[in-house]
């Protein structure tokens, strides 16, 4: 009994699985409205009507000046600094300075012990003026072929052997006079009359500080953007009403392979003297010439460490672009790549704005189409 029940369900299972269609489509009616709507999103169909679209705010990419700036921490140098030695090992018997003077190139300083130089120079010439008289003799001799061509000249070597020595002695009395070796402004004074001073002996500093030298570190990714020339400002605690004015007029050959960085050099004027070597500055380095594409802060969308922004086509449909950006300012960024001057972007909705689907624009301007086509700008 069991056995041929089972045979006619199986049976009328079988049966069922090929009923007419007519019938198919009673029995499930909203099966079809199902899969025509599925087709339809499949071909790519909006499932929302224009008025149901999202509401963006758009913006036109444009390229517009975007100054370059760098903030750095910069050194005070002197344009030429040196610490007053004397080359030679004696006793201080003057001192012909102030500290804090001006001086000029050449004004003698300090005066050593001299008397055993001015002797060797009294010697010195006195050597020569025999030389001398002898090479006179012989040259006359020499006319009447009393001595030998080889006697004339060693008479010559010894009278210009002489006449060295001259000069060495001479020398050695000018080192007893310590000079300044250019204009500038002499600092403390380390010495007093009486001290017995060698090479090694600082007697005191001389800076020129008409001109001062400021030395930072900028990144090496700024390299291309740094040229000599460039307008920079720096800033002191001492004077934080003051702004100084300079130019970059030197770039090092070399970066850092630590820290990535290389040094900039630049000159700044100093007539009132308020900067002074070892001063501590903030720097500002502006280069105003630099023009870029740049789009509103709000319209960049992070996702992880790649940046995207939404693009409205001539459509008025959703493109999602991935961009690389650059440098930023206060609402602003650069874009290095993935835009182009005109298009036109979200700036505000791109959390309701899916990509592949209509937007309605509602500010910002006339409708993307309308702001592709130049009809009128967009901010």
């Amino acid at each position: 009994m069991t056995e041929p029940t089972t045979q006619r369900r199986s049976a009328g299972a079988h049966r069922a699985t090929f009923l007419p269609a007519a019938q198919q489509t009673r029995l499930a009616p909203g099966s079809l409205v199902l899969a025509g709507a599925m087709l339809l999103l499949a071909a790519g169909e909006p499932a929302l009507s224009t008025s149901e679209a999202p509401a963006v705010v758009v913006a036109r990419v444009s390229e517009q000046p975007f100054p370059f700036t760098i903030e750095a921490l910069g050194t005070a140098r002197a344009n030429e600094s040196v610490e007053i030695r004397p080359l030679v090992s004696q006793r201080i018997v003057a001192i012909r300075f102030e500290e804090g003077q001006r001086v000029e190139a050449g004004r003698v300083l300090v005066e050593l012990q001299s008397a055993e130089a001015r002797a060797d120079v009294a010697s010195a010439r006195a050597t020569l003026a025999e030389s001398e008289s002898q090479l006179r003799r012989t040259r006359t001799l020499y006319e009447t072929k009393a001595v030998s061509a080889s006697e004339l000249e060693q008479r010559l070597t010894r009278r210009d052997a002489d006449r060295a020595a001259l000069d060495a002695a001479e020398a050695r009395l000018a080192d007893t006079r310590v000079r300044a070796p250019f204009a500038g402004v002499l600092g403390l004074r380390h010495v007093s009359i009486g001290s017995y001073a060698t090479p090694n002996t600082v007697i005191t500093t001389l800076d020129d500080t008409d001109t001062i030298k400021l030395d930072f570190e900028v990144p090496e990714t700024v390299l291309a953007r740094v040229v000599t020339g460039l307008a920079i400002s720096a800033r002191s605690a001492a004077w934080p009403e003051a702004t100084f004015e300079g130019r970059v007029a030197a770039i090092d050959t070399r970066v850092d392979p630590v820290s990535r960085t290389l040094t900039v050099r630049a000159l700044l004027p100093n007539d009132d003297g308020r900067l002074r070597p070892g001063m501590f500055l903030t720097v500002l380095l502006v280069r105003d010439d630099i023009r870029a594409l740049v789009v509103p802060e709000a319209a960049i969308v992070p996702e992880r460490s790649r940046q995207f922004v939404y693009v409205v086509d001539a459509e008025e449909r959703i493109e999602r672009r991935e961009v690389r950006t650059g440098r930023r300012q206060p609402g602003w960024v650069e874009i290095i790549r993935g835009l182009a001057a005109g298009e036109v972007i979200v700036v505000e909705g791109t959390q309701k704005a899916l990509p592949g689907q209509p937007v309605r624009v509602i500010g910002g301007g006339p409708p993307a189409a309308e702001a592709l086509a130049g009809k009128e700008p967009l901010p």
